[in-house]
């Protein structure tokens, strides 16, 4: 028999716990194109995702209590994270050559042109230009 309450839709907001939040956020704005919403959390940078009334989706984050991001190992091991950008050649041009670790490169696949790419703590994100 089923207990799990009803109505529960799956992620509504994915954040990175991250070594250098000032780096971090610069990176998902600066390099990535993300919008930096207005600072609410000093702990965190949230980033509007665009969607439905501006949906905020996605953050970086000081590590919580306890979390020891240097002894956790790979950094996302096992999660998939996928952003989509209808120009997914030219944000891989922009990283590259920034220098950015691209761990698959550009291929065409049933979600467009896709590509995976490590950010500055190693999480691996994956970019697709089909919506």
């Amino acid at each position: 028999m089923n207990t799990a309450p009803a109505g529960t839709t799956g992620p509504d907001f994915v954040s990175f716990q991250v070594r250098d939040l000032a780096a971090s956020a610069d990176f998902y704005e600066r390099l990535v194109g993300l919008t930096r919403l207005p600072a609410s959390n000093p702990q965190a940078v949230v980033f509007s995702t665009g969607g439905a009334a501006g949906a905020t989706a996605f953050a970086v984050r000081v590590p919580f209590p306890g979390v020891d991001l240097d002894a956790a190992g790979q950094l996302g091991a096992g999660i998939g994270v996928w952003f989509h950008q209808p120009d997914a050649a030219a944000l891989h041009a922009r990283l590259v050559g920034a220098g950015v670790p691209i761990v698959q490169e550009p291929f065409e696949s049933p979600f467009g042109t896709t590509f995976s790419f490590r950010d500055p703590d190693g999480y691996v994100v994956t970019v697709h230009s089909k919506a």
